[in-house]
């Protein structure tokens, strides 16, 4: 295990057991610092983000080099991760099924499809190319009439998105990260203007040399400095079981966006208990994470609409469970991983705006770089940015779609 040579071994708390948490934990811990882990549990945890049975794997990012160069690499973890798995005889975290991406009308430069398939192609990746006669063939739960054009990329899917943070939580503590579940976090304990440490929800100070905030859509609660950068909205999710199943396996129902920038609905494959998800990604709903959450009828009535115009066998299947998936919503849509500028001792790991999950395996690279000083491009983007304001930079940043 080495040591940093730009930032000194030191103690330092995470707060959060999320996919950002865990993975800036393992990796600050590889660097020689003694890391614990604070998290009300258990973990996964089942309110936060990323707990869920799938988060999509894809590379497509419309124009944005960044983020497809970033989404090349999760890929080829999250193939290490299944490596890893398969030689402890344990199944699959991530499930390669490709992902098709359909419009309902001609692909045309600007749109988010066009732009992520000649991005794709200039990158040197294979996307076929779709049309109606293509699509009522190879996938006939789709509506073949509505969608007109699009592609399949076959360098993509979903991950398990609960196995692989349980799968993390071991990772953590089989290089000696110290997980303390069932220890809320109420607040960050400052002194002459640095942060050295935390005091918990029973009044208990817990002191470290350096905080890393990695809490997703609490980040405003927990430091409300922030609650105009980064603002946690809920999304809804259903989980439906059809009649019949077989037109919803991955071989012709893979990971799919549908006309994703106009409609706002993504989806998955059957999954192992007869289920198939489909997610509403948008502008979403202003949520107390701490509130109740429920998914609004108006969400329900427009799932149903959808459902009829695009996968008319869904149109009156039974929902089995529906949930308000929580992003931390930034408002350019981008990553917020980087020191407090204006107090010491503390990193703020967050931002997800509703697509970070898929960035696991290598966020923890990233996020102990922002920790400890050293120079990483992506941190540019990723910077502490009080220049960024409501609500056009919100509005701007779902024009980019970005699913989890």
């Amino acid at each position: 295990m080495s040591r940093s040579s730009t930032f000194p071994a030191s103690h330092i708390l995470v707060i959060g057991a999320g996919a950002f948490g865990l993975a800036a934990a393992i990796e600050l811990r590889r660097r020689g610092h003694s890391v614990t882990v604070l998290d009300p549990g258990p973990v996964p945890h089942p309110l936060a983000a990323s707990t869920d049975i799938s988060k999509v794997i894809r590379m497509e990012y419309g124009p944005d080099e960044l983020y497809t160069e970033l989404g090349e690499r999760a890929r080829e973890g999250w193939l290490a991760w299944n490596r890893e798995q398969a030689e402890r005889g344990e199944a699959p975290l991530y499930h390669e099924t490709g992902v098709l991406m359909l419009s309902r009308d001609p692909m045309a430069a600007g749109g988010f499809e066009h732009e992520s398939w000649t991005l794709l192609r200039r990158r040197g990746h294979s996307p076929e190319r779709m049309d109606q006669t293509t699509v009522r063939h190879r996938f006939p739960a789709w509506s073949g009439a509505a969608y007109r054009d699009g592609f399949f990329h076959a360098r993509g899917g979903y991950a398990e998105s609960g196995r692989a943070v349980a799968a993390m939580a071991r990772r953590a503590a089989a290089v000696g990260v110290s997980l303390a579940a069932g220890t809320p976090v109420a607040s960050l304990l400052e002194r002459s203007g640095r942060i050295v440490g935390v005091r918990d929800a029973a009044g208990r100070e817990i002191g470290a040399d350096h905080v890393v905030a990695a809490v997703g859509a609490w980040t405003s609660k927990l430091i409300p400095a922030l609650a105009q950068a980064v603002r946690p909205t809920g999304h809804p999710v259903f989980h439906l079981r059809p009649r019949d199943a077989e037109p919803f396996r991955a071989r012709s129902f893979p990971v799919f966006t549908a006309d994703i920038a106009r409609t706002g609905y993504y989806g998955f494959p059957l999954n192992r208990d007869g289920v198939v998800k489909i997610g509403h990604h948008g502008v979403g709903t202003p949520t107390d994470p701490d509130a109740s959450r429920f998914v609004s009828p108006a969400a329900f009535d427009s799932l149903r609409l959808f459902l009829t115009d695009t996968f008319p066998a869904l149109a009156d299947a039974e929902i089995v469970y529906t949930r308000l998936c929580l992003y931390a919503d930034t408002q350019d849509g981008d990553f917020w991983i980087a020191r407090d500028p204006e107090r010491e001792g503390l990193t703020v790991a967050s931002g997800d705006s509703g697509h970070g999950f898929k960035f696991a395996p290598i966020l923890g690279t990233v996020n102990a770089d922002a920790v400890e000083g050293r120079p990483n491009p992506v941190l540019e983007r990723f910077r502490w940015r009080p220049e960024v304001r409501l609500p056009h930079g919100r509005e701007a940043a779902r024009h980019r779609p970005s699913r989890s």
